[in-house]
């Protein structure tokens, strides 16, 4: 089979890596890739946003079927663009994609299928928004409605600058804004569920605890992902049976009640207190970094589970893991999130050996004249995989300390919840 992932970050890398095992592949391609997938796949360098271009490049090299890595194609209808030129692809339509794509969708969802979450208020003015937080028990999360690559989330300890991210959403901080959700601060631990489903049933696809603060016990801005760890250190039966019955459930319930089928991974960002699940968030692909310490572990052909969802015939596919665990931390650029360098050679990358347990996903990368470039703010991502956690995050560490790279900085500290330093 012809194959083709649209997207160029670690979690694609990943995504490339486990296909590229498959029996059944005959060409990766990889739409635009990066310096890593450059090695497994062919590299194309293709806007994947202009649909038209995608579609006449899928047709020409008779592409047997297509795998959606980031959100922003999905949210934008690239899987009914597609399908509708007979192509087969994985992820969810666009109004599926909604889930992400519109933090309101979801929390009316909520509402109406009284799955646990915040409570929340949405506005459509400034001055409405400042009157209800004004009244609201502090700290409260003020939320960019639309895609914000996981930065359009504020907590705000104060009226104050509960105000100025009000202005700053309605400014276009991120992009056009018509309204912004505001919601009570829940606490608790988070956690990252995913499932994935092929329009008739879905099936549970690990846990894992991403860290998205930039600094040291999870201070800071927040970013895309500094690092996670599978599974979850959360997770037990009970409660793994509570998010299946109490959030899981309505939520494809509300979706086959819209008239539509839900075709791909769903993460499913959850609060967990008193283990009790709430539902923060819905991401409508793999989580990144948490898809580059899941993938690993799977011992499933991950092509022929995709094909499974593709033709409807998830109940007929097991899915297998390894009986390991696994810890991802992101080697960043310095000043990510905010304005850091692009083009820095990262001259000892080649020198750095993976294994069967260790693995290097490319994110921010180039390659160039055979060297490695980053152009990216998330740059690498170093994974081991072993019997413990604190063992996986001393390998990968060291690892990361004979690249010596001066140009970017990473957190000591990925799973300090539930580790020793």
């Amino acid at each position: 089979m012809k194959i083709a992932i649209l997207g160029n970050g670690g979690r694609e890398h990943a995504i490339a890596e486990q296909i590229s095992k498959s029996d059944k592949l005959n060409k990766l391609f990889c739409l635009p890739g990066n310096a890593g997938t450059k090695s497994i796949a062919e590299n194309v360098d293709l806007d994947i946003y202009d649909f038209d271009k995608l579609g006449k490049f899928v047709e020409k090299n008779m592409i047997d079927l297509v795998i959606v890595g980031p959100e922003k194609p999905l949210v934008e209808g690239v899987v009914d663009f597609l399908t509708d030129r007979g192509i087969k692809v994985f992820g969810p339509n666009k109004i599926c994609s909604q889930l992400e794509g519109s933090k309101i969708f979801t929390k009316k969802i909520c509402k109406k299928y009284n799955i646990p979450t915040a409570e929340f208020g949405v506005f459509s003015n400034t001055l409405d928004a400042q009157k209800y937080l004004q009244k609201a028990k502090k700290p409260i999360v003020v939320k960019a409605d639309g895609l914000a690559a996981g930065k359009g989330v504020y907590i705000c300890e104060d009226f104050e600058t509960g105000k100025n991210a009000v202005e700053e959403i309605f400014n276009g901080k991120f992009g056009t804004a018509k309204q912004v959700l505001i919601e009570e601060f829940l606490e608790g631990e988070e956690m990252s569920y995913f499932v994935i489903s092929d329009g008739k049933i879905f099936k549970k696809f690990n846990t894992a605890q991403d860290h998205k603060r930039v600094g040291e016990g999870d201070m800071g801005k927040n970013t895309g992902g500094m690092g996670a760890y599978t599974p979850s250190g959360l997770i037990n039966k009970e409660l793994d049976l509570k998010i299946m019955k109490d959030v899981i459930e309505p939520t494809f319930k509300a979706i086959k009640d819209m008239g539509e089928k839900y075709k791909g991974f769903l993460y499913v960002g959850l609060m967990i207190k008193d283990n009790n699940p709430y539902l923060v968030e819905y991401n409508v692909r793999m989580g990144d970094p948490e898809c580059q310490t899941i993938l690993p572990l799977l011992e499933t052909d991950l092509l022929e589970l995709i094909l499974s969802c593709c033709e409807e015939k998830l109940e007929n596919q097991s899915i297998n893991w390894k009986n390991k665990k696994s810890m991802c931390i992101v080697l960043c650029s310095n000043g990510y999130p905010e304005t850091y360098k692009k083009n820095l050679e990262i001259p000892n990358l080649g020198r750095i050996s993976s294994d069967e347990n260790t693995f290097i996903y490319h994110a921010g990368t180039e390659l160039v004249d055979n060297k490695f470039y980053a152009i990216g703010g998330r740059v690498l991502n170093f994974v081991s995989i072993s019997d413990d956690l604190k063992k996986s995050r001393e390998i990968v560490i060291n690892k990361i300390e004979n690249l010596n790279w001066k140009n970017g900085f990473f957190r000591r500290d990925i799973g300090f919840k539930i580790l020793d330093i």
